[in-house]
């Protein structure tokens, strides 16, 4: 009896581990570094070593991609602002937030590169933004001077509006060599100074 041939091993199909994470980790280091239009999901599958189709797999287009990154980035986001302390810990999180995280912080807030209506996308931004009504609730209306819903506005413009200037390098020099997060609670103390 002839003995049979070696039985060859099953070829087993390519597989990338996490390739979704491997594309969004991607996708956030081309947008830190030359922003969200420079994305293009050929240049990210090219990056991870699989075919072009691969990250359409996952998020059908650019516009899905981008979309994912913002959703990722308000539940980010949303945690980080949970474990404030208070309004200023809050605004002061919000700032590290930024800095810690720019890329997925520029694509956040601009609605024309997301699909609005992305369940990922609005449950997270619910919940960032719920987070943030929760510091501002904690300090009662009158101490702030304000309704409770324009200082909620108030609280977000300082903060968004400095990590938005400090990631452009706008107070380069009135922060200078300062923590910036202690700038920040230096602003936010002047703004919502509680009259005793």
């Amino acid at each position: 009896m002839t003995p049979a041939p070696p039985r060859k091993p099953a070829e087993r199909p390519y597989h990338h581990g996490d390739l979704r994470r491997a594309i969004l980790t991607a996708a956030l280091d081309v947008i830190a570094a030359d922003g969200p239009s420079a994305l293009s999901l050929r240049d990210l599958a090219r990056r991870a070593g699989v075919s072009h189709a691969a990250p359409a797999h996952h998020f059908k287009d650019r516009t899905g991609l981008l979309t994912a990154v913002a959703a990722e980035g308000f539940g980010l986001l949303a945690a980080t602002l949970s474990e404030a302390t208070d309004l200023k810990d809050s605004g002061v999180r919000y700032v590290r937030f930024a800095r810690d995280h720019p890329a997925h912080f520029q694509v956040m807030f601009t609605p024309g590169l997301l699909r609005a209506d992305d369940l990922e996308l609005t449950a997270a931004r619910a919940l960032a933004g719920d987070a943030l009504r929760g510091a501002v609730a904690a300090v009662r209306s009158e101490e702030l001077g304000l309704d409770p819903r324009l200082a909620g506005v108030a609280a977000w413009s300082l903060a968004h509006g400095f990590a938005t200037l400090l990631l452009g390098h706008n107070l380069d020099g009135p922060v200078g060599d300062q923590d910036p997060e202690e700038v920040f609670r230096a602003l936010a103390a002047m703004l919502f100074r509680r009259d005793s």
